[in-house]
């Protein structure tokens, strides 16, 4: 009989769980309702993914973000379970067989989108499906006081309905106390157990600097601290401009953001991960379900508007345990843009009426219909033609969201998409008349499954290997085979997609609840100034003020943030120091052991040693390891 142990070493090949990990999955395993808050990179998979596969059928994953489901599934089908997703940008046929083959028992795991439980095909099929458990990532998402609203979240509730007496588990990095309340009510929560991991991260040092020049201290970070590093900007222009500066530096680096093609993006992340590429700088569209844990630095370039994605984004440093650094850097200046951001971020309403009213005309969109449907959208196209403020058009778009009406993705990826129109009889006379192209139409025929009479999803790059051929000739000849009107042809795109919920509105009768709207942009608006309090924050440890405003406030002070270093060196009169600091760094010319060390200065008290030693490994100046004490060679 299989436990959870011995489905943790079978397939993820460690020895023992995380802390809490093994009362999670007890909890779940035993039908409670489960809510895990784990600090980013404290395993939440591995919470419901072992159980499930305790447990006979299909375990429903409800995640928010393509790029995350993606992921996950590859990870689960490189150690042989089967998972699938189902995501934007599937044909119906794709659809259909998907979720035919669900029910026959053979996916263990199946990721949708929110989106996805309102759909007529998903609700078709959801009581065939034998679902054992329900999963519900990012559960943040489902609190209109959580930094990342989704309304789409909201529908889980109807489908708990749908599927009596299956326990939920609800799992999020990032949930403030009211908001884990919050995520309790909405998904009706019984019999429940509640899990709160301790925010601590004793080999994370956090740090925020006022500067000069943000790139000057940049490089004095990433020439200090090797390995590997995350740097965050706010603009998509500054990610390239910030990239090519440090390049110029000799340090290898690379930009990042949603508004790259796929396959550069992933192109990317592999040489980042694979520690080709050093730096990436890139905005949050990086970083999510990315499983590198030895980055050494994560640099915020710019301000974030909330400690939560702060603290997420931040947490993607030291997951290897080993000493790290979170640096937040700013200008004056910029603490008024982020004061005054909140009028940005929550539109006036009729401002955006106006814009729902433009985009509704450039989509071509007529009162009355829409729903459901997804439209090619180039953002930069509408703005220019409207001649609109591209962050009010951003900020409406985010405000039409969370308001239901419609949802908008700058990087659905939609694959290339192949349907035969000749029969077989002609098939077989063209082939015979045009013997060149039967290679790529066998494999056509031999790859992908139903083809002959529905539109699917292909990937060139396959048919390429498959065929021995470069790709732009099997793109070339797919192309031919449409002119003879063999096939149709849809090559791939990423074209931003705006999808309507509801029917187009006319403008002046859209729908926004202006009581919501005022709440959510004041709980925003607190936000704003929590990361306010925490770039300022004078004297207190900046672990514990993170921690507090999760819900943790039992938290001892980290001894290596900023603020902490600083404390103790207030033990020191300034002279005191800076002689040790010479003396120390005058003895390390070889190693040294740290009790040697502390014989020779045997005048003077160990706090006051370790606190000079402690500052010197922060700036990376010196290395302590079990052998001794060195002078760190930059």
């Amino acid at each position: 009989m299989p436990t959870p142990v011995s489905i943790l070493q079978k397939y993820w090949h460690y020895d023992s769980f995380r802390p809490m990990q093994e009362e999670i999955i007890a909890s779940v395993l035993s039908g409670k309702d489960t809510l895990a808050i784990l600090p980013t990179g404290g395993g939440k998979s591995i919470c419901f993914q072992v159980p499930a596969l305790l447990q006979d059928g299909l375990c429903l994953v409800i995640s928010p973000l393509i790029a995350l489901m993606r992921d996950q599934v590859d990870t689960l089908l490189q150690k042989d379970i089967p998972a699938a997703a189902l995501y934007n940008g599937l044909t119906q046929y794709e659809v259909t067989k998907l979720l035919e083959e669900a029910t026959t028992g053979n996916i263990r795991f199946l990721y949708v989108s929110p989106e996805r439980l309102q759909t007529r095909l998903f609700k078709e099929y959801l009581p065939a499906l034998q679902i054992s458990l329900l999963v519900v990532d990012e559960a943040h998402c489902i609190s209109q006081w959580g930094y990342d609203f989704r309304p789409s979240y909201l529908r889980i509730a109807e489908l708990r309905n749908e599927l009596p007496g299956i326990p939920v588990i609800a799992l999020t990095a990032s949930a403030t106390p009211v908001v884990q309340q919050d995520i309790l009510a909405k998904l009706q929560f019984n019999n429940q157990h509640i899990f709160r991991q301790s925010f601590e991260r004793a080999n994370l040092s956090y740090s925020v600097f006022e500067v000069d020049s943000k790139i000057n201290k940049t490089i004095e970070i990433v020439n200090r601290v090797s390995g590997s590093s995350i740097v965050y900007c706010s603009s998509r222009r500054q990610t390239k401009e910030l990239a090519e500066l440090l390049c110029l530096q000799n340090i290898a680096a690379d930009f990042y953001h949603a508004g790259l093609p796929q396959e550069i993006r992933n192109q990317k992340q592999q040489a980042w991960i694979q520690n080709e590429i050093r730096i990436m700088v890139c905005t949050n569209a990086f970083g999510m379900g990315i499983d590198k844990p030895d980055v050494k630095t994560v640099i915020h370039y710019d301000l974030t508007d909330c400690l939560e994605s702060y603290y997420q984004e931040a947490g993607r440093a030291g997951r290897d345990g080993k000493k790290s650094y979170a640096v937040l850097l700013y200008q004056h200046e910029n603490l008024f843009a982020l004061e005054s951001l909140s009028d940005k971020r929550f539109p006036p309403i009729p401002q955006i009426k106006k814009i729902y009213q433009a985009l509704a005309d450039y989509l071509q969109v007529p009162v009355g219909i829409g729903e459901g449907n997804y439209y090619d959208f180039d953002l930069a196209g509408f703005i220019a033609n409207f001649k609109l403020d591209s962050l009010l058009v951003i900020n409406t778009l985010k405000v039409l969201e969370q308001e239901g009406h419609i949802s908008f993705s700058e990087n659905i990826f939609l694959p290339a998409q192949v349907c035969f129109n000749a029969g077989k009889d002609e098939l077989y006379a063209f082939e015979v008349s045009n013997p060149k192209w039967e290679p790529l139409i066998k494999c056509l025929l031999r790859t992908y499954e139903g083809i002959i009479d529905n539109r699917v999803s292909i990937y060139e790059k396959q048919i390429a290997r498959l065929c021995r051929l470069p790709v732009d000739e099997v793109k070339e000849g797919l192309l031919q085979l449409q002119s003879y009107d063999i096939i149709e042809y849809l090559p791939q795109k990423e074209t931003p997609q705006i999808h309507f919920l509801l029917n187009r509105a006319p403008a002046k009768y859209l729908l926004i609840d202006q009581d919501h709207y005022l709440q959510r942009k004041k709980q925003y608006e607190a936000g704003i100034q929590k990361m306010l309090d925490y770039i300022q924050l004078k004297n207190a440890c900046r672990s514990r003020f993170i921690a507090a405003h999760f819900g943790d406030p039992d938290l001892h002070d980290c001894g290596i943030c900023d603020n902490c270093l600083a404390n103790k060196r207030k033990h020191l009169s300034e002279a005191e120091f800076s002689l040790l600091e010479k003396e120390i760094m005058g003895l390390l010319h070889k190693k040294i052991s740290v009790d040697r060390l502390f014989v020779q200065y045997s005048h003077i008290s160990k706090e006051k040693l370790w606190t000079v030693l402690e500052f010197l490994q922060s700036e990376q100046l010196l290395q302590i390891d079990e052998e001794g004490i060195m002078q760190k060679m930059s």
